[in-house]
Order: C-alpha cells, then sequence, then structure tokens
C-alpha cells in the first residue's frame, strides 16, 4: 500500500514556484512578471508562479522517472488500476489514444451510435471502420441509455475480427447499462472493452455509487477528473489494467494527441484531487449523496415536474445503474421545453444545469456544492412550476424527431477517408442524400448527430433544424448558423 496522504507533484510545484532563481525559459511570461495587469486582478500573481515548466525536479509527462511517476502510481492505486496515465488535454485525448492503440486503418471497432465528438475524431486519425449500436432508447422519457450486452454479442458474432469495443459508461444522464455482462462478452474474443468514463470518475469511492468500470471488467477507462472531482478543468486520467493492451501503445498514443507543453498546474490539481478522494472520498460523496436525495426528493413533489430515476416495473438491460449524483429533471410537463426553462433559471434565478435538452435539465452535483445551492435549485424549480407554465402545449410534438431517437444513419465512407476527402460546401437544403464531410452535433452533451462518411438524409436535417430553432447550439462545424454543410464532392 502506498501512501495516499501524500502529494509529490503537487509539493514539487509548491517548492519550485517558491524557489528564488532567474528563469530564462519558458512560458514567457516568467512566473506572472509579465502578465497583462488585468489577468493578474482577476487570479492573482501566486497562480503564475507556480505556472512552471518541465524543470528538473517536476519531472516529464511523457518519460516519467521522478514526481510525476510517482503521482500516477498513487493514482492508479486509487482508483484500482495496472497503471495510469495523467491527460492535460482532457478525456478527449484519452479517448483517441485509446482507439489508436487498439485499431488501425481498416480495423473494426464496436462502439454506440451516441458517442462523444471524441471518439469520432478517434476514428478519423486512426482509420478505424466503426461498427456502430444504437443504444436502448426508452420512448417515454425520451433518452437513450446504454447498449446492451445482446447488442455487442450480436455484433461480435457478425464482427469476430473487431479489435475493441467501446462503451459510454455512465451516459450523460448518469445512466449505466450492465457493463459486467458487456466485458465478459468482449474478453471471449480476447479483445479489449474500452470505456468512456469520462462522468464516473467518483464511482470508486462509495458503495452507493455504480461499479467503477475497472471493477466491472474493462480493459481501460478514461475518467475527466474535473466534471466530478477536485482537478481544474482539461485535467482527466487514463486507467488501464491486464494485458489486452500494450501500455507502450497508449504512451506513444497519448504523445500523439497530448500537448509537448503540459501545464503543471493541471497536473498537480490531479495529484491534489487523488488524494483527497483517496483520504476522504467517502465522506465527501456521502455529503454529495445527501444533497442529491433532497433535491431529488423535494424536486419530485413539485406539480408537473418529475424526475430520472431506476427502472422500476421490467429489466433494462441498458439501464441497470444510475449515478445519484446527476440529477435529470422532465419539464416537459410544464409545458416547457428544456431549453426554455434553462434559459429562465439561468436568467431569472441564476440557477444554471450542466444541460438542455428538449425535455429535461440534467445537473452535475458534485462535492463542490452546498446546501445553499441545493436550496436555490429547489427554489428556482418550485417558482418555475408555478409562475412559468404554460397550458395547451405538449413539447414532446414540437420536434417530430428527437436525437435519442434512432435517426437514419448510412455509413457510405469510413470517418477518415470523408474527413480528408476534397469536399464543398453546399446549403442546408441541397445536402440530402450526399456524404457528409465534417462533424455536426448540438452541444452539449457533444454527441454528433452528423459525422465524416455518413449519407445525410432528410430527417437529419429537419432534426437539426427544428433542434437549433428551440436553442439548442449546433458545433463541429465550418458554419455553426447551419446554413451550410459540408459534403464529400
Amino acid at each position: 500500500m502506498l501512501n495516499q496522504n501524500k502529494t509529490p507533484l503537487l509539493d514539487a510545484l509548491k517548492v519550485n514556484a517558491a524557489r528564488p532563481h532567474t528563469p530564462f525559459y519558458t512560458p514567457g511570461h516568467k512566473q506572472g512578471e509579465g502578465i497583462s495587469q488585468p489577468l493578474a486582478d482577476l487570479l492573482g500573481k501566486a497562480v503564475f508562479r507556480a505556472d512552471l515548466t518541465e524543470l528538473s525536479d517536476l519531472d516529464n509527462l511523457f518519460a516519467p522517472q521522478g514526481v510525476i511517476q510517482e503521482a500516477q502510481q498513487l493514482a492508479a492505486e486509487a482508483f484500482g488500476a495496472l497503471q495510469t496515465w495523467f491527460l492535460v488535454n482532457g478525456s478527449t485525448c484519452g479517448i483517441e489514444a485509446a482507439i489508436l492503440a487498439t485499431c488501425g486503418t481498416g480495423d473494426k471497432i464496436i462502439l454506440p451510435r451516441n458517442v462523444h465528438s471524441s471518439a469520432i475524431a478517434g476514428l478519423i486519425l486512426s482509420g478505424a471502420i466503426p461498427i456502430f449500436l444504437n443504444p436502448e432508447y426508452d420512448p417515454v422519457l425520451d433518452i437513450a441509455h446504454s447498449i446492451t450486452p445482446n447488442a455487442v454479442e450480436s455484433a461480435l458474432q457478425q464482427h469476430p475480427d473487431a479489435k475493441a469495443v467501446l462503451v459510454v459508461y455512465p451516459t450523460y444522464y448518469g445512466v449505466c447499462g450492465d457493463l459486467s455482462a458487456i466485458a465478459n462478452i468482449t474478453h471471449q474474443y480476447n479483445i479489449p472493452l474500452l470505456v468512456d468514463e469520462a462522468h464516473g470518475a467518483h464511482f470508486a469511492f462509495h458503495p452507493e455509487l455504480p461499479t467503477p468500470a475497472l471493477t466491472a471488467g474493462a480493459d481501460l477507462t478514461v475518467q475527466s477528473i474535473h466534471k466530478v472531482l477536485g482537478a481544474m478543468t482539461q485535467a482527466s486520467m487514463l486507467h488501464i489494467q491486464g494485458n489486452r493492451i500494450d501500455c507502450d501503445r497508449i504512451s506513444k498514443a497519448l504523445q500523439l494527441v497530448q500537448s509537448t507543453s503540459p501545464s503543471y498546474l493541471l497536473l498537480a490539481s490531479l495529484d491534489a484531487a487523488r488524494q483527497q478522494m483517496a483520504m476522504h472520498g467517502k465522506m465527501l460523496m456521502s455529503h454529495t449523496l445527501q444533497l442529491t436525495e433532497e433535491a431529488r426528493t423535494r424536486i419530485s413533489q413539485i406539480p408537473e415536474l418529475s424526475v430520472l430515476q431506476m427502472p422500476q416495473l421490467e429489466e433494462s438491460p441498458g439501464f441497470v445503474a444510475l449515478d445519484k449524483t446527476r440529477l435529470t429533471v422532465t419539464v416537459s410537463g410544464l409545458g416547457l421545453t428544456g431549453f426554455e426553462a434553462d434559459e429562465i433559471l439561468d436568467e431569472k434565478f441564476a440557477v444554471t444545469a450542466e444541460f438542455a435538452s428538449l425535455q429535461h435539465l440534467t445537473f452535475i452535483i458534485s462535492l463542490g456544492n452546498t446546501p445553499a445551492d441545493i436550496e436555490k435549485l429547489v427554489q428556482g424549480f418550485t417558482t418555475l412550476a408555478k409562475e412559468y407554465r404554460r397550458s395547451n402545449l405538449t413539447v414532446k410534438n414540437q420536434v417530430g424527431l428527437n436525437l435519442d431517437r434512432t435517426l437514419d444513419y448510412a455509413l457510405e465512407l469510413s470517418p477518415r477517408e470523408a474527413f480528408f476527402a476534397v469536399s464543398e460546401i453546399l446549403p442546408l437544403t441541397q445536402t440530402n442524400k450526399r456524404i457528409c464531410a465534417e462533424i455536426v452535433c448540438p452541444y452539449p452533451p457533444g454527441i454528433p448527430v452528423l459525422m465524416p462518411g455518413e449519407v445525410i438524409t432528410k430527417s437529419v436535417l429537419e432534426y437539426l433544424q427544428q433542434i437549433q430553432a428551440m436553442g439548442a447550439s449546433i458545433s463541429g462545424c465550418n458554419d455553426i448558423s447551419l446554413k451550410t454543410l459540408k459534403v464529400v464532392k
């Protein structure tokens, strides 16, 4: 057992930030001396004194032998991994590296169609061929859950030459599928199970949370420590276990997708967040769960509002556990879209959700929230229900086709081929049945509606136009106004 109370990287950064010396190395602001005054006024000088580069005492992220290596070993033990890599380019680079390390050009990878755009980037970079599975869909809630073990087994029977399976666990709504069963099936084919666990970094620290991906049998998992724990934005980790994945390939892949000038502020925040959870994680998560339960109970008692709960009446292989710290509130009973409710809560009550969808608002409740936050959230919804409710409006009928339903998708070219193909830009109305050459996704949650290589269909075009009209922002594409699309020429 390692001493989890240690913070080797944080301690080394603290010493070097305070050490009197004359810097003739990057960054150019020289420990804050060259920082503009408005930025110094906002952040203070201390943060810039610690904004250092790869000094001898601070180790090297791409060839760690000192404090970074020790910090990563501590993290591996705390999160239950064989080996852990710190990520400064977010979980995005971890997902890309996972695909690059397991798939080459023309190799097949099985994954859900509602993956994050980072997985699509991984397909483009690697040249892998996606075998997409539709996730289980709840037509009442209009929410996609996880892919099912049966779907994975069927896909592997049809594509036994697949090199990997990738699963999103949990979904943006906090829904977890049967990862243990999927791991067992995947391992029967002796291929690795990769998990986008960006929103599940806290699972290892409390028994009332879903089973962590590594415990469920994943070979590799990527976690956004910044999303739900106490690290700075972009600070994430990649963990592996077992021998199905070559550690050297992971290291080399990360060198392709991470900055060669990593921020030591981000790296130190990972070290500190790990120590915090290793020493106090259960207590912090107990407090967080108490806050969430209070919010869930009180909001569910407000007329015409409901919160996402575990299925009660029948088994759902795409929904076997729910992250209780994730709160999804259905607002369609008020005659409001999630986008409208989000705007009202933000502007009128200073209550800001993680993301909005057609019928729902989703909130992340974490170790940083307080009882006062929950009170503001509940009061915001109470007033929303009393003063902003609309009658004679059925939100479900406002859009004929929703993102979480099964849209008409057909992959004509590999994402890599389409991305690098000669392309042209056409008015949106002229792109039906053409092959898309760019990523188009509402954000958040960053799930692409179109990706390079897919045939553009009328139903997809209608959905994009309708959801944009309701207030969703479109990202990833060349024209975010969505008047034009880039297609293969």
